[in-house]
C-alpha cells in the first residue's frame, strides 16, 4: 500500500470520528445529529471532488488562493452561523469541553507529514512543524480531555495552555505551507514543495480537518474566556 493510499484511509477515519463526535456532542436528538453529520458529510464530499478535480492545484486550478479561500470561508462560516444562531451557540456551550478537546486526538495522524517529508514528497521546514507539532497536540489531547473531566477548574490553565499550541501549530503549518506552495506567495523554495496538499487524498488535511479542527479551538477559547463550565465526572462546575 503506498502513502496515498494509506492516506486516504487514515484521513477518511479522522474525519468519520471527528463529525461522528461533533455530531452526537451538538444535537440533543437522532434527527438532529443525523442532519448534523449529513451538512458535514456534504463538506467532506465537496473537498473531495476538490482535490479529485485538482481545482486547486497550481497547474490545473485556483493555486494558492483557491486553498487559502478553502481553509478561510469554512472558519469564517462556521463562526458566523454559530454566532449569529443562538440556538446553535448554547447547544455549543452544552457540548462537554472534554469532548471538544479529545477530538483532537486525531492529529496524530501528522505522523503521515514526516512520512511524506522521508519520502522526498514534502519540504521542511512546513513538513516537519506541521507533522510533529500535529503528533504532539493529538498525543496529548486524551490526557488533557481527561484531566478536564477529573479535575474541572484545576484544569483550566493546561487548557489554555494546549488550546493556545494547538492553534499556533495550525497557524504554523498552514502558513508554511502557503509559504512553500508554488505561487505569488511563495518564500520558501525548498523542493519538492507543498504542492500535493491541494491533491487528493491531502487536501482533506487544509480543506477539512484543520478548518474544522481550528473552529473547535475557538469553541474553546469561548468557553474558556466567558468562564463557561467543565465537566467533572457527571457534574458540572463553572471556570469563572
Amino acid at each position: 500500500m503506498n502513502a496515498d493510499l494509506i492516506g486516504s484511509i487514515e484521513l477518511t477515519a479522522a474525519a468519520a470520528i471527528v463529525i461522528t463526535a461533533l455530531s452526537i456532542g451538538l444535537s440533543l436528538n437522532v434527527v438532529a445529529r443525523i442532519r448534523t453529520a449529513a451538512w458535514f458529510s456534504g463538506w467532506f464530499v465537496l473537498v473531495v471532488i476538490l482535490a479529485a478535480t485538482r481545482a486547486l492545484h497550481y497547474q490545473y486550478g485556483l493555486g494558492t488562493p483557491g486553498l487559502g479561500i478553502a481553509v478561510a470561508l469554512p472558519i469564517a462560516t462556521l463562526c458566523i452561523v454559530v454566532a449569529r444562531i443562538e440556538s446553535l451557540r448554547e447547544t455549543f456551550h452544552r457540548v462537554p469541553l472534554s469532548l471538544l478537546i479529545g477530538v483532537h486526538t486525531v492529529r496524530v495522524l501528522g505522523i503521515s507529514f514526516i512520512i511524506l517529508y522521508s519520502a522526498g514528497r514534502l519540504p521542511a521546514p512546513f513538513a516537519p512543524v506541521a507533522g510533529w507539532g500535529d503528533i504532539f497536540v493529538g498525543a496529548t489531547a486524551p490526557l488533557v480531555a481527561w484531566h478536564v473531566y477529573r479535575q474541572g477548574t484545576n484544569a483550566r490553565a493546561m487548557v489554555w495552555l494546549w488550546n493556545a499550541i494547538g492553534v499556533a501549530d495550525l497557524v504554523a503549518a498552514v502558513g508554511l505551507g502557503v509559504m512553500s506552495s508554488p505561487g505569488p506567495l511563495r518564500l520558501i523554495f525548498a523542493e519538492p514543495g507543498s504542492a500535493i496538499m491541494s491533491t487528493l487524498p491531502w487536501l482533506l488535511i487544509p480543506g477539512f480537518l484543520v478548518p474544522l479542527l481550528f473552529t473547535v479551538h475557538i469553541a474553546i477559547f469561548i468557553r474558556l474566556a466567558e468562564g463557561r463550565k467543565l465537566t467533572v465526572g457527571s457534574a458540572q462546575v463553572s471556570t469563572a
